[in-house]
């Protein structure tokens, strides 16, 4: 570990000069890349030199221990400081995804559960604005298919971050099937149900992510249909698009004109096709996917919401709280910063094995 925090050490002086020297700007895509970089490593060098120090502060501590024992607690708390220095960086080591500085396509589902189903697909779409709210990030309905009491029978939105933030290093972790337990507004007799909602997170892929040939492409366009909107049923607004090589369909009909449904289909599209092509070249990848939205069913949940018991429960990491009203009005935190925890502990366990 320490020859490759060196390793690093090096390179992030090397940044540094780059970065200082004019030239370098001129060509802003390389400039971008740098300075990426260049803040990637800075918290692993900046805790190696702690490191380094501590280390050294710890060998002296335990040398004049031996003539004057009142050293000797010092280099106790300094041996604990080290340790604990030596866990953040093997906590920094882990391979960073190389997605988590991208924008994010989530698309929800309602499922079993019928109008109960498609109502709780939109308090999760409200959950998840709300959650891009509290971090001030940006929200764009893609496309959506409603029901006749506001619920979303499907619904794609697409979630920009700020600056060098990126929506999937939080979000990732939100793909599945949702499960709700409450009395349904549509429940005369005060029972509770049980119904689910899928969620599906890809990141939103950049058009030099992912080729797409004109010719592969079949594009039928259609009336738009739903409730309300001068052009629903009146104009052949709404796209299709379907891929032929991989077979991968596409439809928006949010937007007015077809030209627009079509760049946010082609938005999605893209998106999708990243996706597949990291399922095909990382096996891992392929897993955490067919952790999603397999089938939308009451069996296959990654997250319950107990609105009787305001609870929420986190099915894969144990994670547990009585505040459910508070996280389906975005309060997301806690729950995402646990998964974040767990996948991060794994790593390391993982890193540390091999």
């Amino acid at each position: 570990m320490f020859e490759r925090l060196a390793d690093l050490a090096a390179e992030h002086t090397q940044l540094e000069k780059d970065l200082a020297n004019p030239s370098i700007h001129a060509d802003q895509d390389r400039a971008r890349a740098l300075s990426r970089r260049y803040g990637e490593l800075t918290p692993i060098v900046q805790s190696y030199a702690e490191w380094q120090q501590t280390a050294g502060d710890e060998a002296a501590a335990r040398e004049l221990a031996h003539e004057d024992p009142s050293f000797a607690a010092e280099a106790v708390q300094l041996a604990a400081r080290r340790e604990e220095l030596e866990h953040r960086l093997n906590g920094l080591l882990v391979p960073r995804d190389p997605n988590d500085d991208k924008d994010v396509i989530l698309e929800v589902k309602a499922g079993e559960g019928g109008e109960e189903s498609a109502l709780f697909a939109g308090d999760l779409l409200r959950m998840y604005q709300r959650y891009a709210e509290r971090h001030h990030w940006k929200t764009e309905i893609l496309d959506s298919t409603m029901t006749g009491l506001g619920g979303y029978k499907d619904v794609t939105m697409a979630v920009k971050a700020r600056g060098d933030e990126g929506a999937w290093s939080q979000l990732k972790y939100e793909g599945g099937v949702h499960r709700v337990q409450r009395v349904p507004a549509t429940e005369s007799q005060g029972r509770i149900h049980t119904s689910a909602a899928g969620v599906l997170v890809m990141p939103e892929a950049d058009p030099v992510d992912v080729t797409i040939d004109p010719n592969d492409l079949k594009i039928d366009v259609f009336r738009s249909s739903g409730p309300g909107g001068q052009s629903v049923n009146t104009t052949d607004s709404a796209v299709r698009i379907t891929h032929l090589p991989t077979g991968v369909v596409v439809s928006c009909q949010n937007e007015k004109s077809q030209l627009q449904n079509k760049e946010q289909a082609m938005r999605v599209l893209r998106a999708r096709l990243l996706a597949v092509a990291q399922e095909e070249a990382d096996a891992a990848a392929s897993a955490e996917r067919r952790s999603q939205v397999a089938t939308v069913d009451r069996s296959q949940r990654v997250r319950t919401y107990n609105f009787p018991e305001n609870r929420i429960s986190d099915h894969r990491v144990g994670f547990k709280a009585y505040n459910l009203d508070q996280v389906i009005d975005g309060d997301l935190d806690a729950v995402i910063s646990a998964l974040i925890e767990a996948d991060r502990a794994e790593k390391i366990a993982g890193a540390q094995a091999s």
